[in-house]
């Protein structure tokens, strides 16, 4: 197991991800415990991997299909073991976990956003639901380069029954999560999380990405 996933897993493990993307202030709860989704592990897409990338921060993600052009910030962990997330104040931003890997190095990069900040205005993940298998997703690189993912799964699971492993546990190519809040809204926050999983399908220098 690679030093990043023992860090991640000892953490997540007794907590699993609380995303705070709920209503408003004090929304950062774990909502209603609930079944687990009944869903398909992630499939690899048709469109094949890619060569992995060298370290490099990603400073903005773009995501066509559901009208995402953003920053990204870096994350890291909170006192209590669980992942931070953007301050309410940056709901139109996305967060990388940054003790996972970069986008486009072997092994799965996280990357958080809101779904609703209360009167902060709608999250820049609202739409993540409607991603479907093969939407393209692009992680500008702090090198230039541009990694492509292709969606492979979308999951909406219970934050009680957080899919911990599949997402932080270790992979052999390049792949992405993106999450966010999700289901029923209780008046203190969320029930769940979607996540969309994707994989590294092409590389392209920033000046000469499609746009």
């Amino acid at each position: 197991m690679t030093p990043f996933s023992r860090r991640a897993l000892a953490g997540l493990a007794l907590a699993s991800l609380l995303v705070g993307c709920g209503g408003g202030p004090g929304s950062e709860g774990a909502g209603t415990p609930a079944p687990p989704a009944r869903t398909a592990p992630p499939a690899r897409s048709d469109a094949g991997p890619a060569r992995p990338l060298e370290r490099s921060a990603p400073v903005g993600l773009r995501i066509p299909a559901i009208g995402v052009d953003t920053p990204v910030m870096a994350l890291g962990l909170r006192p209590d073991g669980t992942v931070q997330v953007p301050p309410v104040t940056d709901h139109d931003r996305a967060g990388w976990y940054r003790h996972s890997p970069t986008p486009g190095q072997i092994g799965p990069s996280v990357v958080l956003g809101h779904v609703t900040v209360g009167t902060h205005g709608d999250g820049v993940f609202r739409h993540l639901e409607r991603l479907r298998r093969g939407d393209r997703i692009e992680a500008r690189l702090e090198n230039g380069t541009v990694a492509v993912f292709t969606v492979t799964s979308l999951r909406t699971v219970a934050k009680a029954e957080f899919p911990t492993q599949d997402v932080y546990g270790d992979v052999d190519r390049p792949e992405l999560r993106l999450i966010t809040c999700g289901g029923p809204h209780d008046g203190e926050g969320y029930r769940d999380n979607v996540i969309a999983f994707a994989e590294l399908t092409a590389t392209a220098p920033t000046a000469s990405a499609p746009s």
